[in-house]
């Protein structure tokens, strides 16, 4: 103790040490002998630090393991680790925010803020998945979407200001998986975006043929192509999909639930009318001047098979 009768500094600092539980002044501890670790009753009785990350949603609040390292943000779905995802947008305060929100999910993100640069990156990069707002300099998107689906059938998200039903079809008819009409909500987007990736990734048991044939159309899955008759039919990804699923299932009732499932991938903003709405494109791509004599069958109350010739 110095004159003054307060503690020496060191002193003091072993005693704020040992109120914060960082030295252990029990009979082991003076003995300067190894200190038995707690056991795991009295761990979980320990006081647990935690750490409130700011949202938009006040329930989100985890408690953090320092032992685990944690790559992105804990309340988003994992899964999208590593991802290559392409953001295309001209609007620079949009951009960094999609771009933000995925990083912290832990992808890999480029950016690009015209339609020329977004083919660019495309060609250079090759993502997993392209994020395109529709009003964009140099190319709008519907151009870019256009030349993306001339090369790859890469998952494309849609991100526009105009929610009129006629935009929709006209971004899903062109080719584009999914649409988000702004101002969207931060989680909606994220959770479209790893249902994309979800679907996108093939799993490894699902060999798919080298091709497929009957009386009424032949499908040439390496390239992508159907044809009915002497006729090519040219679909869209998602078109593709179906019609594939529905000739694996020949005679086969399949529901609505079961094409979201196996077409879609995930159910997350996709009801059993699109179902109805695609089978609707791809009976009229089929055959446009008849597209009742297609042998896609409505089962009424139970959902859809192909009945080949």
């Amino acid at each position: 103790m110095q004159a003054t009768g307060k503690p020496h500094p060191r002193a003091r600092n072993r005693l704020q040490q040992h109120q914060i539980g960082l030295l252990s002044l029990g009979q082991l501890a003076r003995a300067d002998r190894s200190v038995t670790e707690p056991q795991d009753q009295e761990l979980e009785q320990r006081p647990r630090r935690r750490i409130w990350i700011h949202d938009e949603d006040g329930r989100h609040v985890r408690t953090f393991d320092a032992s685990r390292r944690i790559r992105g943000w804990p309340w988003y779905e994992e899964g999208m680790n590593e991802s290559r995802v392409l953001v295309c947008d001209d609007d620079d305060d949009i951009r960094r925010l999609v771009c933000t929100l995925l990083e912290r999910t832990g992808a890999t993100v480029h950016q690009a803020a015209d339609g020329r640069e977004a083919l660019r990156e495309f060609h250079a990069w090759r993502p997993e998945l392209v994020i395109l707002d529709v009003s964009m300099p140099e190319l709008d998107g519907w151009a870019v979407l256009e030349r993306i689906r001339d090369l790859s059938d890469v998952p494309v998200l849609m991100l526009t200001a105009r929610g009129e039903e006629l935009e929709r079809v006209r971004g899903l008819q062109g080719g584009a998986d999914d649409y988000v009409v702004k101002p969207f909500g931060k989680q909606e987007l994220v959770a479209r975006v790893q249902a994309l990736l979800r679907r996108a990734a093939k799993s490894p048991q699902e060999e798919e043929p080298e091709s497929y044939g009957d009386a009424y159309l032949t499908i040439d899955y390496a390239q992508r192509q159907v044809t009915v008759g002497e006729r090519p039919v040219q679909l869209t990804p998602l078109e593709f999909r179906l019609l594939s699923t529905l000739v694996r299932h020949p005679r086969q009732v399949l529901s609505r639930d079961q094409l979201l499932e196996l077409v879609w991938g995930d159910t997350f903003g996709v009801g059993g009318d699109q179902v109805k709405l695609y089978v609707g494109y791809l009976r009229r791509k089929l055959d446009a001047d008849a597209p009742a004599s297609v042998p896609i069958e409505t089962v009424r109350g139970f959902g859809y098979r192909y009945m080949p010739s």
